[in-house]
């Protein structure tokens, strides 16, 4: 009974992941056809090899450069033109994107307030924001310590944000001060 449970929490991680995988590439592509109808250049915001799994064990990217990549670790976008800079500043004129792909980014903020700022600062720069973020139901991305909040874009400019210490949700948009939701 036990190995039977066991089998199906392995396939139901197999299809979490596998769906998440599929998440990024097709929000990638469409981050990319949004540039591209603009006439504007993409910008990636958190590099295709990231720290996961996929990166760093088994070499391969979870999604595109695009035509420039931030982040703040230099080994995250190794082969695509770089760009060090912090996501709730970022050195660009206000709409020089066409798109932004924000991968796996926006979890790592610390706090409710220092997202909105990062969701402003994505909005600023580009015409459009594409975002993938982990799920919780996966068991490794609660394993990662630095996931300090759970975020899911609920409408094209509005993030649920789920606080992971203390389970406060928030609604998050560009323009206003974080609504805490019950």
């Amino acid at each position: 009974m036990i190995g039977v449970a066991f089998i199906g929490l392995v396939v139901h991680q197999c299809a979490y992941a596998f769906r998440g995988w599929d998440e990024k590439v097709t929000k990638y592509d469409y981050a990319q056809q949004a540039a591209a109808q603009s006439g504007k250049p993409l910008l990636v915001v958190g590099g295709p090899w990231g720290s996961g799994l996929s990166g760093r064990i088994l070499g391969m990217k979870a999604h595109g450069c695009g035509d420039l990549c931030v982040d703040l670790d230099p080994d995250s976008c190794e082969g695509c033109p770089y760009l060090e800079a912090d996501i709730t500043d970022l050195p660009f004129t206000d709409g020089e994107f066409g798109a932004v792909f924000c991968s796996h980014v926006l979890e790592h903020m610390a706090d409710v307030e220092t997202i909105q700022s990062a969701w402003s600062e994505l909005h600023r720069v580009a015409d459009t924001v594409v975002v993938c973020v982990p799920v919780k139901q996966l068991i490794v991305h609660w394993l990662v310590p630095d996931h300090y909040l759970w975020v899911r874009q609920v409408e094209g400019s509005v993030l649920h944000v789920e606080e992971r210490k203390w389970g406060t949700k928030y609604l998050v948009d560009p323009v206003g001060p974080p609504k805490q939701i019950a």
